[in-house]
Order: structure tokens, then sequence, then C-alpha cells
């Protein structure tokens, strides 16, 4: 049976009774059996896993910044980054479409996703289910509520699948900017794909996940400058870029400056509400004793 103490410098896909032993302490039995069942089903998908070190369930609370190049590896990255942590939590910004698709919508609302519902779903009429999964708190609140309870936290800053084996996308500053704000350390990740050279990555294209050292945001005592923000939102894609094998940004184009939509004016000022519920439960968290 593994242990959690011993973190191989690359893992490579267990054999099924392995998986089916695998030690879960900060799950109950039916989530132990999801993320078991998940792990199964990405055996012959995700070819191994390097760095998991720099995630310990001791290490939190931090930032995980991943590329994004499919949807099947938003459910099965996850899933196995919480399986080598014995269960314990990633709190995922997930898009709110992604939950209408049968049977994602239930591992999402298992492992507890911080729902983003700025994007439109297709086709339109969806959109109707749209303040269904609206929450009363802005996203960006309940994430940096959960980084100052010890929580982790994981972005994918592209904001969208990106299937360009070479370049990534300029991407959103949601992660460099909750860095910057809580001094939580961002985790970088790269995703890549051996077996694809000159076409587009496809979704059951087998993949290697390389987790990177912490990156520690510089330390601010005034409010967050957009060009703080900006910068460091460049350290973080250039390490992805490097641990995922791709470029970043394209010569012509720019970093976007938009973040998760709030639905006050106030969403992404460095002061978050004074009270924002985590998702995992527990006692409120007063921002502003912290």
């Amino acid at each position: 049976m593994p242990s959690l103490q011993a973190v191989p410098d690359f893992w490579h896909p267990a054999a099924a009774r392995e998986l089916l032993r695998w030690p879960l302490p900060y799950r109950g039995f039916a989530d132990r059996c999801l993320l078991r069942a998940i792990a199964l089903a990405g055996r012959g998908r995700v070819l191994g896993i390097g760095g998991l070190q720099n995630i310990r369930a001791g290490y939190d609370p931090f930032i995980l910044a991943l590329n994004h190049s499919t949807r099947t590896e938003a459910v099965l990255v996850p899933a196995l980054l919480m399986l080598h942590r014995g269960g314990r939590m990633i709190h995922f910004m997930a898009d709110w479409n992604f939950s209408l698709i049968p049977g994602v919508g239930f591992v999402y609302r298992r492992a507890q996703i911080l729902t983003v519902t700025a994007k439109p779903a297709k086709p339109a009429f969806l959109n109707r289910l749209r303040p269904l999964y609206r929450g009363p708190v802005p996203v960006l609140d309940v994430a940096r509520d959960c980084l100052a309870r010890g929580r982790a936290v994981g972005v994918f800053p592209e904001g969208t699948v990106n299937r360009d084996p070479h370049r990534l996308l300029a991407g959103r500053r949601s992660a460099a900017l909750l860095s910057l704000e809580t001094g939580a350390p961002v985790v970088p990740v790269g995703i890549r794909f051996p077996t694809v050279v000159d076409r587009q990555i496809r979704d059951r294209d087998p993949m290697e996940v390389l987790i990177g050292a912490p990156l520690v945001p510089p330390r601010t005592t005034d409010r967050v400058s957009p060009a703080a923000v900006k910068a460091w939102h460049a350290v973080v894609m250039g390490e992805i870029a490097r641990l995922s094998g791709k470029r970043w940004p394209p010569a012509d184009c720019s970093p976007d400056d938009s973040l998760p939509r709030a639905s006050s004016p106030d969403e992404a000022s460095p002061k978050p509400s004074p009270y924002a519920p985590c998702p995992q439960g527990g006692s409120r968290c007063d921002w502003t004793s912290a």
C-alpha cells in the first residue's frame, strides 16, 4: 500500500489493485470510491505525474495554476492530484456550463468546486439555467476565504480550452491577483501531450503532468497595483509555459485583463468582503483581522 509520506520523483499509473487500496484518510466512503473510480478511468490517459512533493497536504494554502488543453483533464488531473494528497481537497475554479455535462456536475459537486458564471453556454437557451449556479458571494471572495483558512485553490489561467500544442493563451490574472492579495504561493503546473506534434490536441490524447516548485509572491504593503498583478502574472505564465513545453505569450498578444465577473464592482479589490463562506464549511473567517 502506498505511503502519503513517500513521494516519488515521477509517479507512473499504479495497478488497479493498488488504486483500489489507496489511502484516502481525508475523505468519506462515497468520495473515496469516486476518486478511485476516476483514477482507474484515467490510468491510460495520464502517463505520469512529476513534482508531487510540491503539493503535499501540509503545504496548504497554495494556488495551483495549470494550462488547459482538453475537457477531460479538468476532471482527471484534479482527481489524481487529490488522490496523491490523501483526498485533501483542492478547490478548483470551473465554468458553470461544464456542470451541465452528464456526470461532470455530480463530480464537481463532490469536489466542491468554485463555480465561475461569467461565460455564456452553448446553445444559448442553456443560459436560462445560469442563475441557478451563481452563488451569493463573488467567486474571488470565496477563493480568498478558502486560502485564508489554509485550503488550496486551483485555477486554469487560460480560462478556456486551448488545443494549440505550441502556445499558451495570454491568460486571465485571477491567480496572480489572489496570490499577491493573500500572500499564498502559486504552484505552476504544466500538462504535456507527448504524442502531439503538429496537430491540435484532442480530448483522448495521453498526457503527462509536471508540477513546479512554489512561486512565492513579492511582499506588498500597499494596495495591489495593476502593474504588480501584470508582472506577477507574467512570472506565473512563464513557468507554466516552461513546464508545459509551450510558448507564452505570442509576440502580438498582450495578457487579458479580465477576471471572473463580479456581482458587484468591488470584486477585484484587494479587500474582500468581511465574510465569505468556503465550500468546505465551518466557521466564517473575519478578513478584517487577517
